[in-house]
């Protein structure tokens, strides 16, 4: 449209304060207006498509209809500023600060231990600030609700929730008792006098005083009553009007029919931001009040289209709560979809109207408006008409039958009758916030006071382009008594008419069909019930429906958590300043819950920085032909192309071996290759000229799973190999030999913070700084210099805290950084990136998935006898650290068993893939769990508990490892007893037992897991680390070492321990950043290592200070610390030292199989309890219980947080989260919509962490143990309960012995695996007959 276009002025308030923006674009993001515009940069970036609730801040509008303030939760990811007119927001900026007042949210979730790398913390505090402006006394269930919305990858979640049960009406308690558990307040005194569950104390927390919160700008509504007209918004390409009446808008929908019109901006903003629409006219109808009204009519509720779903599901309630049940069993089943749809910030915004005209196949709702026949009221300029939502309303894929000058005015929602029963399903990956596998809705009408279906709707999402009925299905069950045949009658019908291509969309199709009839049958046994009730008929119940058959129609839910962590206390008399094994808070916590944590896009803007966007590869594998960046260099604000041209050093790089390239020159191997990067003046302009470079390419041949691998040998060499015994003479000595498979598939990071550069070139001697979210500066600094041709020394790399890493920064960042550095050497200023989550997802890499394959010989006992593993990882298109990863998973083939006679191969596949990475556990978790494979398989075969055959085989002192290492200090048989004892296994067994006698289809499953884990970097020369420390005049310390702060609390626990060894409190102790120029040569901050090396290297710093100040300690020995200092000072005494750090005695070669890999073990214990749905693959994770050595905890309350959030992330790892990819190497899942980590819902419902006692390690800092990566593999407890559970509804369809079940146990693979009769009913096609959407790679 034309600049000339009349543009309003944008008012609105932030924090109180008033904004007013005369040019204001309606692409730009109140996030994007927040952070550049304003400098509020408390709110974060963590996906741009409203999935992980990082940008959540507080929107509050005076509602004219309500006539009072409402307060909404949003994503300002999504929020177009524009949509902002006359409103109030409130960020976490505008709710306290460390320099002047703290909120009690704030101080609690800082205090109570839930702010971890923190990049999370203030979109889940502006979560609970805006549910408690709402509701002061929430309940828990509440409080879980209000956080559907929102991610955290680090704590596990526990410690948030605690933090915030202190506003709760259960406040003080541990939530034990309403899950019919033992409660906190009412047990007794332990024995274990030294044991304590004390991480924070509530009573010292201030209390919330609603009265003292910001109240609703006056002058906003003074406004808000004076307005009365239409505004209209120019950007540069989009024109956002925001009509005042209903005949405006239809005035406007005729002029511009290709109008958007949006309420939320929760379907428009994803497809302009990540598929490249662009929507010139957007229209705005949140004021027109015939689309924002709720009327109440004789035959039901009539909702405006802009009606958002909170309304929506708040007036249900209130309906369902006064109206008769007859009456609103349709209510009930919208209620049902809106519990598990989105989070509540995308509830908040999102209008009834957009849901239905996205016409999305998928859709939550259209299936129970479908089946429940709802009424919508289409109106335009010469009009208005009334259509039913049926078969014929959806025309095509994102299609409806409203013309293009029409809109949805309303939708009416009908009351149900009597003999009319309706019900909703939804399936998905995970409960909370995720999108539908399958959606329906099934409502059926009986004859009066009969069985007899008089009407019936079947009515199913996600099984075609559009939301579809069983039409064919439902005319043959019309007349007939609803009993067995019809129930075998509907489902052989719907096996026949709901089908999907074998190719189709999201895959899963095996699974998607079956998912048809086992709803189906829900919904069969759901009315079944509701007619035995309603009809008063006895019969009806007790020969239909068979007591153990009633569980099916149980909807999904879950108790709130109760929790109890418990810890050695200090010995008395510990001095109160040494705070090393005290539960000391974070000492960023409190700066990331009001959002003054600075992180590396927070930094603030240079005068003259510029912004790079990358451009990637769309081909796994292909010659580049041409790169065309005319079209790219004329859109406004684009400064340059950068690409391999531009190196004045080497274009070569890769953490260990130079095989991959900063850009790619002739070949690309991967989609999502960098080929080169436009710089422009602000970030949207060059990701705009990114989309438009025109690559050329000549494709050539690709490999992309694990399987085309193997058939086509591409391997990396050499093939690694670990062997112990005579493998021959063991498998010739068993009674039975048995051979297994499992498929252990990627996983992403998902670090809350992507990764970012900012680039500053000094101007000097090719000087160049560069600020980075990394764990490995050196490496980062190394690689910058080498592409810059200058030396190291030129290059600084300066880490304050990163948010998150989990490895995926250790050598992946580099792939950014350095372009980075090479652009703004190109272009000597500043320069920026920092990636959105679906580039980061697309170019970074992650979990190796791998491929195991294993042959166990074993005796009638259950006595193992000799196994022979082979493991094959995918590596991607690159080495990066892939062998050190395999040979980690070899060093944990055996996990805790001594087997006298074992091999293990470790294959490298060389595939077309982004290169795979580091990632917490480092081939451990994939070693272990095929480990627990074939011990699970044995005990099948042998018909004997799986945890005796796990006990049967546990090292003891003094065994020999295959890598022919001697454990000692063995305490796994410690752990194993104390969770056998805290979980009551035994008593827990038998009422797992008898609930899956009494259930056909909910099933329980138990499993006790134990694990050992090595502690070093297998790389020897990596186990070393460097301090430096500063003693200012004042007495005051600076303190630097070699590890990144990137929420493990590392640089805490190194405060603790230079606190503990020069006798001075924390406070006088600060850690700045890590940085090159101070300590150069860091190791990466991995492999679980870094308290123990740098730890070391602190002390050793401190003991040369202490060294230095003893002549003046014993001249005045009652003077202070800051008279010591300054009579050092002025005796000319250095007061800074260097320390340094190497694990001794460690190296190990593995060509010969000799040497010492690992300082030592850490060893933990879990046992977990679950209950499948085996009709739709669904899981709750019931009970956990964690035993945990790790030494004496230098910080017990980090340890713990450590412990859960390792642990939910394995849950993650082995039961929900899965990368799919295309046959061709498209990776489909690049966000949280697609892409599923654990949310609040995941947590077991009780979660018992213990550590355990008396366990000094010898070998590190004040006899700690390394905490960070062990953890994570306990969550195969989950994983194995999940497969016991299964174990026992394959009983049921007379199915025994072992079955392979690959990880993740999804859904998908939990229903396929409960086979029956459903199942049986649906065929899968011949693999080679169709091209699939997706691989398992």
């Amino acid at each position: 449209m034309a600049s000339t276009v009349k543009t309003d002025e944008l008012v609105f308030f932030v924090n109180g304060k008033k904004v007013i923006e005369k040019n204001a674009d309606p692409e730009m993001t109140l996030l994007t207006y927040l952070r550049r515009k304003l400098g509020l940069t408390g709110s974060k970036l963590g996906c741009g498509e409203g999935g992980c609730g990082a940008c959540t801040v507080m929107v509050s509008r005076y509602n004219p209809s309500q006539e009072k303030i409402v307060h909404l939760a949003v994503n300002a990811c999504l929020s177009p500023v524009c949509s902002l007119h006359l409103a109030a927001v409130t960020t976490i900026e505008g709710i306290g600060s460390v320099t002047s007042r703290i909120h009690p949210i704030q101080e609690r979730i800082a205090k109570a231990h839930g702010s971890q790398c923190g990049f999370c913390t203030p979109g889940i505090v502006m979560s609970m600030y805006t549910l408690l402006r709402n509701n002061t006394l929430p309940t828990m269930e509440e409080i879980e609700e209000a956080f559907q919305g929102n991610l955290c990858r680090c704590t596990g979640y526990r410690p948030i929730l605690e933090g915030m049960r202190t506003f709760s009406k259960s406040s003080g308690c541990c939530g034990a008792l309403q899950n019919g558990n033992s409660c906190c307040m009412k047990s007794k005194e332990t024995d274990e006098t030294d044991f304590t569950s004390r991480l924070f104390d509530s009573s010292e927390f201030k209390p919330l005083d609603p009265t003292q919160e910001p109240i609703f700008p006056p002058e906003l509504l003074m406004l808000i009553q004076k307005t009365s007209t239409q505004v209209q918004f120019q950007g540069e390409r989009v024109s956002w009007i925001q009509p005042n009446s209903l005949s405006d808008l239809l005035c406007l929908k005729a002029k511009h029919p290709d109008a958007k019109l949006v309420v939320g901006n929760t379907e428009v903003g994803i497809e302009m931001k990540f598929k490249n629409m662009l929507y010139p006219v957007i229209i705005a109808p949140n004021y027109i009040p015939e689309m924002t009204s709720v009327l109440h009519s004789e035959d039901g509720i009539v909702f405006g289209s802009a009606c958002t779903l909170t309304v929506l599901a708040e007036t249900l309630k209130k309906a369902v709560s006064k109206v008769p049940d007859n009456k609103t069993r349709v209510f009930q089943a919208v209620l049902a979809q809106l519990k598990w749809f989105a989070g509540q910030q995308i509830r908040n915004v999102s209008g009834i109207g957009g849901n239905v005209m996205t016409a999305s196949p998928i859709s939550d709702l259209n299936p129970v408006f479908m089946a429940a026949n709802c009424k919508m009221t289409i109106v335009s300029k010469d009009g208005k008409r009334e259509v039913r939502m049926d078969d014929k309303f959806f025309t095509g894929y994102r299609k409806t039958a409203l013309k293009p000058n029409e809109i949805l005015l309303s939708i009416e929602i009908p009351y149900s009758r009597k003999g009319q029963y309706i019900s909703a399903f939804k399936q998905a990956q995970r409960r909370d916030d995720d999108i539908a596998i399958v959606t329906c809705g099934m409502n059926a009408i009986f004859h009066e006071s009969t069985t007899i279906v008089k009407d019936i709707k079947l009515s199913y999402g996600g099984m075609a382009e559009t939301t579809v009925l069983a039409k064919k299905t439902c005319e043959q069950l019309i007349g007939k008594q609803w009993n067995e045949d019809l129930l075998q009658e509907a489902v052989y019908h719907l096996a026949q008419e709901i089908t999907l291509s074998p190719s189709a969309p999201g895959g899963m199709v095996q699974y998607r069909q079956t998912l048809t009839l086992s709803l189906f049958y829900k919904f069969y046994l759901t009315v079944l019930q509701n007619l035995a009730n309603d009809l008063m008929d006895k019969n009806i119940a007790s020969s239909l429906i068979l007591p153990a058959y009633a569980s099916a129609t149980d909807a999904f839910h879950k108790d709130p958590i109760s929790s109890v962590q418990l810890f050695q206390a200090v010995p008395p008399g510990q001095e109160i300043d040494d705070v090393v094994g005290r539960p000391l808070v974070h000492l960023s916590a409190l700066k990331q819950a009001t959002g003054e944590a600075i992180y590396c896009d927070d930094m603030p803007r240079f005068q003259n920085e510029l912004y790079l966007a990358l451009v990637t590869s769309t081909k796994a594998h292909a010659k580049i032909l041409s790169i065309d960046t005319t079209e790219a260099l004329k859109l406004p604000g684009v400064v340059c192309f950068v690409s391999a041209k531009d190196i004045s050093g080497s274009n070569a790089t890769g953490p260990v071996f130079q095989d991959e390239t900063v850009f790619a020159d002739d070949e690309v191997t991967c989609i999502g290759h960098i080929i080169g990067a436009v710089v422009a003046d602000t970030q949207e302009h060059a990701n705009r000229a990114a989309k438009v470079v025109n690559v050329a390419y000549k494709e050539l041949s690709y490999i992309i799973t694990i399987q085309e691998a193997i058939a086509k040998k591409s391997f990396y060499e050499p093939i690694r190999k670990l062997e112990k015994g005579n493998l021959k003479k063991g498998f010739e000595e068993a009674d039975h030999v048995l051979e297994g498979e499992i498929h252990i598939g990627g996983q992403e990071h998902f670090y809350l913070e992507t990764h970012c550069a900012l680039a500053v070139p000094k101007m000097e001697e090719g000087e160049i700084e560069l600020f980075v979210s990394t764990q490995n500066p050196h490496a980062t600094q190394s690689h910058a210099a080498k592409a810059l041709g200058v030396p190291s020394s030129r290059v600084v790399c300066r880490v304050k805290r990163i948010g998150g890493g989990f490895g995926g920064k250790e050598t992946r960042n580099s792939i950014l950084s350095t372009v980075v550095a090479v652009a703004a050497n190109k272009m000597k200023c500043p320069v920026r990136c920092m990636l959105s989550r679906d580039e980061d997802m697309l170019v970074s890499g992650g979990r190796h998935p791998f491929f195991g394959k294993y042959k166990v010989g074993f005796m009638k006992t259950g006595q193992v006898t000799a196994v022979d593993v082979s493991y094959y990882s995918n590596a991607g298109n690159s080495i990066d650290l892939s062998f050190s990863i395999m040979e980690r998973a070899l060093f944990h083939m055996d996990n805790v068993y001594n087997i006298p006679n074992i091999r293990g191969l470790g294959y490298v596949c060389k595939t077309n893939l982004p290169s795979n990475t580091a990632f917490r556990g480092f081939g451990g978790p994939q070693g272990m769990i095929t480990s627990e494979c074939w011990i699970n398989d044995v005990a099948s075969v042998c018909g004997l508990p799986a945890e005796e055959v796990r006990r049967k085989h546990m090292c003891k002192e003094g065994d020999i490892t295959p890598f022919n290492q001697i454990l000692n200090d063995l305490t796994i048989e410690r752990c194993w007893e104390e969770c056998l004892k805290n979980s009551q296994y035994y008593c827990l067994r038998d009422q797992v037992n008898e609930f899956n006698r009494q259930h056909r289809w909910k099933k329980r499953g138990l499993a006790i897991i134990p694990v050992k884990f090595g502690i070093s970097f297998t790389v020897t020369f990596l186990n070393q680390a460097g301090a430096l420390v500063h003693v200012y005049t004042d007495g005051s310390v600076l303190l630097t070492h070699g590890g990144t702060e990137m929420g493990q609390g590392l640089h805490t626990k190194m405060i603790q321990v230079a606190s503990k060894v020069l006798k001075i409190p924390v406070s006088k102790i600060y850690v700045s950043e890590t940085s090159t120029n101070t300590v150069p040569n860091t190791s990466p901050t991995a492999a679980s290592v870094s308290s123990d090396l740098n730890g070391m290297a602190v002390y050793n710093a401190c003991q040369t200070i202490l060294k230095r100040l003893k002549p003046y300690q014993d001249k005045h020995p009652d003077g202070t610390w800051e008279d010591w200092v300054r009579a050092a000072y002025f005796d000319r005494v250095n007061l800074s030292a260097n320390g340094f750090y190497k694990i001794p005695d460690i190296g190990y070669d593995f060509e010969k199989n000799e040497g010492i890999p690992f300082s030592y073990f850490s060893y933990g214990v879990a046992c977990s309890e679950v209950e499948i749905d085996c009709l739709t693959g669904d899981h709750k994770n019931l009970h956990t219980w964690i035993v945990m050595d790790v030494g004496n905890s230098l910080n017990p309350a980090i340890d713990i947080g450590q412990i859960e959030g390792a642990f939910m992330q394995g849950v993650g790892l082995f039961t929900l989260e899965e990368l799919r990819y295309s046959p061709s190497g498209y990776l489909h899942t690049r966000g949280p919509g697609s892409y599923k980590i654990p949310g609040f819902g995941d947590i077991p419902g009780t979660l018992h962490v213990s550590l355990l006692r008396e366990a000094p390690n010898s070998k590190a800092i004040f006899c700690s143990k390394a905490i960070g990566e062990p953890p994570l593999l306990l969550a195969t407890s989950v994983f194995f309960a999940i497969k016991d559970a299964i174990s026992a509804a394959r009983a049921e369809s007379n199915l025994t012995g072992p079955f392979r079940l690959d990880s993740p146990a999804t859904p998908e693979r939990i229903r396929n695996a409960c086979a029956d009769y459903f199942t049986k009913l649906i065929h899968p096609q011949d693999p080679q007959t169709f091209t699939p959407w997706a691989v398992q790679v």
